[in-house]
């Protein structure tokens, strides 16, 4: 009976009417619980404007409530009776996930704005399941731009002065264009060129209505479906976004980036003009590049894509273990590679909207994390785990990060064994859904920011070819940094202080010297494979040779 189940469909006829209803809803209650008026977007001049927001938040939130319905109901209906545990059920559910995957990609396509924002966002998640990360993932390259008289009134709306008084030049065709913005390239009057990014208008109320239908929703799935919990992945969507409206914002964090790798000359932030920056229109300094998994364009110029993955993961590992200060959008389009002559590159690091400031003690232990991981150290994981909150389920934190279980006996960047993989497969089969919430609920919201930039970066470098000890060498070196400035949490007496001091520079150093010897290791075995590669190719040189002359002479 099982096998011949179909996907439930709703009646036609019945679609108008349910969308209209939870739509004119949604948008009211949003309405109210507004903090400030519909006039108060400065994006919203006229009346006309006002009423088609409105009724265009009505549309959205309707068809967003029709498609999750339409999802929670394939659920129940589909899965009804099947025993959570066999294989059957199992396959059924990855056939509705894929579904459902699909439903919500044509809801982020009609939608636009926020929606496929938060679409990116999910997608990027490695907590969901595969077949909503594949499906979502075509979302990156995906946005219209704006009209450009609509882009110029919120230029001359925000900067006082008509585009001619300020640019010498203004390309009206947007060199890119996001959910939330697009860039123009410029001309000032002293030649400088510029890149402004523009915000379209009207995004603070729609980001109202649609928060507001993305949390009902949530409360919905999670009332349906107790062990699915998803009101913290709208939180967290709402506060990234929140930040990311705000231009001032992301002017200051690019600037403080700027002074944490003011010494690091492969990083570039572009420079920002606040005479000509605003909440809502950004100028900064232009800077050329190409996207960072772009294989071609780094094969044309030359550069080795492993260095290229090498330093992005250094990059970001500073940020994460020494500074605690994490970009927490890191998609290509956002990391250009620009190239400096004779194989050598820059890393030109764009959109600065969303970022994370960790709490230092958790800065602290999450190096203290990675040192336990590199090491295996069992306990000390076990203590962190506490620490973090997820208690039982921090055995799953080799397993999370650098793909070992807490007993393996592999070499770190290794694959696990038969016996590991089929082991941990039989063990992972037990967890249920309330099992994944609640890690996923348990961890800080630091943790979860890193979570999801290490899922983007992972993307990247695997794009890039790079091997998996690239990325982990990267983390357990700046965690060994990080740890270095451990001193200024220690308190207690001068005597305390000084052994605790002793202790953790000895310690310092032998996992900096561990550290060291695991990136020789790797620097010994890429030269090994590069040489076993050439002789490989003298080889078959030879061969082709030997063969040839015997040819000619038979012939």
């Amino acid at each position: 009976m099982g096998a011949n189940r179909r996907p439930f469909r709703f009646l036609a006829t019945s679609r108008v009417p349910l969308r209209l209803a939870t739509g004119i809803a949604v948008a009211g209650l949003a309405w109210q619980t507004s903090p400030k008026p519909l006039s108060a977007d400065p994006s919203l001049s006229s009346s006309g404007e006002k009423i088609k927001s409105a009724f265009d938040g009505v549309v959205r939130s309707s068809r967003a409530i029709y498609t999750i319905t339409f999802i929670i109901v394939d659920y129940k209906y589909y899965l009804r009776s099947l025993p959570p545990n066999s294989s059957e059920y199992r396959i059924k559910l990855s056939e509705v996930h894929l579904r459902s995957a699909r439903r919500l990609l044509r809801l982020c396509e009609a939608n636009k704005g926020f929606y496929v924002k938060a679409g990116q966002f999910v997608s990027s998640l490695r907590q969901v399941p595969k077949e909503y990360s594949s499906a979502l993932s075509s979302l990156q390259d995906q946005a219209i731009p704006c009209h450009f008289k609509d882009i110029k009134e919120v230029i001359t709306k925000n900067l006082g002065k008509d585009l001619s008084e300020v640019f010498l030049a203004f390309d009206e065709q947007p060199m890119a264009a996001a959910s939330i913005a697009q860039v123009h390239r410029g001309v000032l009057k002293d030649n400088k060129e510029v890149a402004i990014k523009v915000q379209y208008p009207g995004l603070e109320q729609r980001m109202k209505i649609d928060i507001t239908t993305m949390d009902i929703l949530s409360k919905l799935v999670s009332w349906i479906f107790p062990d699915y919990r998803f009101e913290r992945v709208v939180s967290e969507f709402e506060r990234a976004t929140s930040l990311e409206l705000d231009f001032i914002q992301e002017a200051n964090n690019s600037e403080r980036t700027a002074r944490n790798f003011k010494k690091n000359n492969i990083i570039k932030i572009p420079h920002v003009y606040w005479d000509l920056t605003t909440r809502h229109v950004l100028t900064m300094q232009f800077c050329s590049g190409h996207k960072v998994d772009d294989l071609d364009f780094l094969k044309d110029s030359g550069i080795n894509p492993k260095k290229v993955a090498k330093a992005l993961m250094e990059v970001f590992a500073e940020m994460i273990f020494v500074h605690g200060f994490l970009h927490g959008d890191p998609h290509p389009g956002n990391i250009l590679v620009s190239p400096e002559g004779h194989h050598r590159f820059s890393l030109v690091l764009l959109d600065h909207g969303i970022y994370r400031e960790l709490d230092e003690r958790f800065r602290l232990d999450y190096c203290q994390l990675w040192k336990a991981l590199i090491l295996l150290d069992s306990q000390k994981i076990q203590h962190l785990g506490e620490r973090f909150g997820v208690g039982k389920y921090s055995k799953y934190f080799p397993v999370i990060f650098t793909g070992r279980t807490i007993d393996s006996k592999s070499a770190l960047g290794g694959q696990m064994s038969n016996e590991e993989k089929k082991r941990l497969k039989q063990e992972l089969r037990s967890l249920r859904m309330e099992d994944i919430s609640s890690f996923l609920e348990s961890l800080p919201d630091d943790f979860l920011s890193i979570l999801r930039t290490d899922g983007l970066l992972r993307s990247i470098i695997s794009k890039l070819g790079a091997p998996r000890r690239v990325r982990l060498l990267a983390y357990a070196r700046y965690a060994a940094y990080g740890l270095g400035s451990q001193s200024s949490i220690n308190s207690g007496s001068r005597v305390t202080y000084a052994l605790s001091q002793i202790r953790t520079n000895v310690s310092y150093i032998q996992f900096r010297i561990l550290i060291e010897i695991l990136a020789l290791l790797s620097q010994i075995e890429d030269m090994r494979y590069s040489l076993v590669s050439s002789l490989r190719r003298m080889l078959h040189g030879v061969v082709y040779f030997l063969s040839g002359t015997l040819f000619f002479l038979h012939s």
